[in-house]
């Protein structure tokens, strides 16, 4: 047989008939996919969501809603981080054209649309999706409401360190430096004299004093690697019932968790009574929705515990080593603190604050580690936010997904089909195997090989 080679020019065809393009059977995840959202009436939905921010008659060729937020699911579901990442990628792939109705020779949407259709969709039409499909997993008994967890993880910012500036003059941080340096008598200071000058001063990283002149609401934090870098704080709520993610805020990484657990808590209140108002979904929910929240000791302070008493709801807060308190004049925080560490201390509340780490940390997982979204590229709370919420919200698609087929995501569906897969060639290896010692010892099984072979 000849050795056949790639052509490295070739006359393209002009006409291709139609029956001989190549057609995708699509992904069978997404085709499942596709079968919730429309049965749910999905386009229906975002297209009256989206229809005031759109020109009747003027303005350039634009993406339908529909079309926009299928491809942010994509971009959760394939772990791709960018705008520019998600529109090459379906462009590429056959069953994500599907997935979105388009044909082959259909042109997908470009990275620049994607964009300019998130600047000009306000952030309460991502924010009206999110609790869109939280009506979904109520429908589906996958929402309670009851018991919340809270927690925080922090977003690497598309913002370099080196580029901050003043606050209050504008001045780089090396021009920072050189003045100092001249103010101490140094007339032409080196860069050891600037890395000397700032190596014992202190507060020289405070959000107080610098910003990024492009990403104003990005801080300075230290990572979970120990890194210094500008970042966002993102906060979860989640139903410690059904996994479910019932609120995303994005923080900025300077405030701490008790400054923020409010705007959380507020955030969940609002999605889950949004929930109420569907008849079908209200059933779903529990009696008293958003009666416990399960939080770690970054949490614990006398004015949360206050207002969480206050407010009817029982706190599971791991409190940390404060030593001996003084409680003279502060009696309601006193009895506050000593009924959540009572609750802390019983069965329950070890379980729950168990379930609390599993839990918050695999939505942390999903979202960001192999969801793409754990270093930015989008700038602005906002812009972040309206990217999270999609997130999130196909996160909790992907639980009535695993409740309808067994998996929630493509991958884990294309693993799950490999397992099989694998299972099998080992029963035919068995099968084969014993087939071979049956033939040689002349018993009665020698006559099937010709189901093996079929099989």
């Amino acid at each position: 047989m000849a050795m056949g080679k790639r052509a490295t020019q070739r006359q393209e065809t002009l006409w291709v008939p139609t029956a001989d393009v190549p057609q995708s059977p699509g992904h069978p995840f997404y085709q499942k996919l596709n079968e919730l959202l429309d049965g749910n009436g999905f386009d229906a939905f975002v297209e009256g969501q989206c229809r005031p921010f759109y020109a009747e008659v003027m303005g350039r060729p634009s993406i339908p809603p529909a079309v926009y937020f299928r491809m942010l699911l994509i971009g959760y579901f394939e772990g791709i981080d960018s705008e520019r990442g998600i529109a090459w990628r379906v462009s590429d792939s056959m069953s994500l054209r599907a997935f979105l109705g388009y044909r082959l020779a259909d042109g997908t949407p470009d990275h620049s649309s994607v964009s300019r259709t998130r600047r000009l969709l306000p952030l309460e039409v991502h924010a009206a999706v999110f609790t869109w499909v939280l009506t979904v997993l109520a429908k589906s008994e996958l929402l309670k409401g009851k018991t919340l967890g809270i927690d925080a993880t922090t977003l690497e910012a598309n913002a370099a360190l080196r580029s901050i500036v003043r606050r209050d003059t504008g001045e780089t941080y090396e021009a920072f430096l050189t003045r100092l340096a001249k103010a101490s008598g140094i007339e032409t200071p080196t860069r050891e004299d600037l890395a000397r000058i700032d190596k014992h001063r202190k507060n020289k990283g405070s959000n107080k004093d610098w910003e990024h002149p492009h990403d104003p609401d990005s801080g300075i934090t230290k990572m979970k690697d120990g890194r210094t870098h500008l970042s966002h704080k993102a906060e979860h709520a989640v139903d410690l019932d059904t996994e479910a993610i019932v609120a995303v805020t994005v923080q900025p990484a300077s405030e701490g968790d008790t400054d923020t657990l409010a705007w959380t808590l507020l955030e969940a209140e609002s999605n889950l009574e949004q929930v109420a108002e569907d008849p079908k979904a209200q059933t779903k929910l529990h009696d008293k929705p958003l009666s416990e929240v399960v939080t770690d000791k970054g949490y614990h302070s006398n004015a949360t515990m206050t207002d969480l008493n206050e407010s009817g709801v029982r706190s599971y807060a791991s409190e940390p080593d404060r030593g001996r308190r003084k409680w003279k004049g502060k009696a309601a925080a006193r009895d506050a603190v000593y009924a959540n560490r009572r609750r802390v201390r019983g069965e329950r509340g070890k379980r729950l604050l168990r379930k609390r780490g599993e839990l918050l940390e695999r939505t942390f997982a999903h979202l960001y580690d192999t969801g793409g979204m754990r270093r930015t590229h989008l700038r602005g709370t906002g812009n972040i936010l309206k990217r999270l919420l999609v997130h999130a919200g196909a996160f909790n698609l992907g639980l009535v997904m695993r409740k309808r087929i067994g998996r929630g995501t493509p991958r884990g569906l294309a693993a799950a089909c490999q397992s099989i897969f694998d299972w099998l060639r080992h029963l035919r290896a068995l099968m084969q195997a014993s087939w071979a010692v049956t033939v040689h010892s002349g018993g009665p099984l020698s006559d099937f090989h010709p189901r093996l072979d079929a099989a």
